[in-house]
C-alpha cells in the first residue's frame, strides 16, 4: 500500500529543507520564512508567511495553549531574532530558548513544530557540524510525549526552564549514546522509513522520495538504513540483482 499523497509531500519537503542545511542562515528571519515556504510547499496556502488569524495548540482533549494574536507575530518574531543575534548564552542554551519561544509564538498556521525543531538543529549545526547527523527531530523522535509535556510545563509556568532542561538532557543523552548502542535516525533515514511500504525497488523508493541522484540515495539513505538494521534486502545473497527490493525489518 502506498503512503497517502500528503504524507509523501511532507517527506519530500522536509528532505528539501534539510538538504539546504548548510545554506540557511539561522540569524536571518527571511531564511526562516523561506524554509517554511519550502517545508509547506503544496501543503499550505500561506506557506512562507506568518499567520493572519488566531491559533490554539490542542492537547488530547483540550486547548493547552492560545498563541499570541496574529497582529503581534511580526513584532514578536522580530524581537526573538534580535535577541538571538545579541545573546551571549551558549549555543545549546540559546537554541533551546529560541525553540521554546518560537513554539510559544506559534507564528505559522501549520508546521510550527517541524520548523521549531529544524531551526534549533540549524543553530546547533552552525555551532558544530556533528549536529548534521544528530538533528533535533531525530532526538525527539523517541521522546515525543516528554517533549510536549516539557513545552506545556514551560507554558504553564511562564518560564522556559522546564523545556530547556528537557532539551539539554535529551541532547546529552543522545551524544552519550554511541551508534553501536543506538543507531542515529538522520532525516534521510527517517524519510526512507516513512515511504517504504511492503517491498519496494530502489527506483520505487527514489520516486517516492522525489530523488534522482542514485549515488546520493545509496550513500545517504539506503546504506545507513541497511547498516542500522532497519531495512533488509529481499535477495540478500545478490545485492546488485535487478530484481532486488527492500522491506522493513520485522522486530
Amino acid at each position: 500500500m502506498a503512503a497517502p499523497p500528503r504524507e509523501i509531500r511532507e517527506v519530500q519537503n522536509a528532505l528539501a529543507v534539510y538538504e539546504k542545511l548548510p545554506e540557511w542562515n539561522p540569524l536571518q528571519e527571511r531564511d526562516l520564512l523561506a524554509a517554511h515556504a519550502l517545508l509547506m510547499k503544496d501543503l499550505l496556502d500561506s506557506a512562507g508567511s506568518y499567520r493572519q488569524r488566531g491559533v490554539g495548540v490542542m492537547g488530547q482533549n483540550e486547548v493547552v495553549h492560545i498563541a499570541p494574536p496574529a497582529n503581534r507575530v511580526p513584532e514578536l518574531m522580530g524581537n526573538l531574532f534580535q535577541w538571538l543575534k545579541q545573546t551571549d548564552f551558549h549555543p545549546l542554551v540559546a537554541s533551546s530558548i529560541f525553540h521554546y519561544e518560537f513554539e510559544f509564538i506559534h507564528p505559522f498556521e501549520d508546521g510550527n513544530g517541524r520548523m521549531g525543531r529544524f531551526w534549533q538543529s540549524l543553530l546547533l549545526y552552525q555551532w558544530s557540524p556533528v549536529f548534521e547527523h544528530l538533528p533535533i527531530e531525530s532526538m525527539i523522535f523517541a521522546h515525543q510525549q516528554d517533549y510536549y509535556d516539557a513545552l506545556n510545563q514551560s507554558t504553564q509556568a511562564g518560564d522556559s526552564a522546564p523545556f530547556l532542561r528537557f532539551m539539554l538532557q535529551t541532547i546529552k543523552a543522545t551524544q552519550d549514546t554511541t551508534p553501536q548502542d543506538s543507531p542515529q535516525f538522520t532525516p534521510q533515514v527517517e524519510a526512507l522509513l516513512g515511504v517504504l511500504q511492503g517491498e519496494m525497488s530502489r527506483s520505487d523508493l527514489m520516486a517516492a522520495l522525489g530523488l534522482s541522484d542514485r549515488k546520493s540515495f545509496r550513500e545517504r539513505y539506503l546504506q545507513p538504513a541497511l547498516q542500522a538494521g532497519l531495512i533488509e534486502m529481499t535477495i540478500p545473497d545478490k545485492p546488485n540483482s535487478r530484481l532486488q527490493k527492500y522491506r522493513l525489518v520485522q522486530r
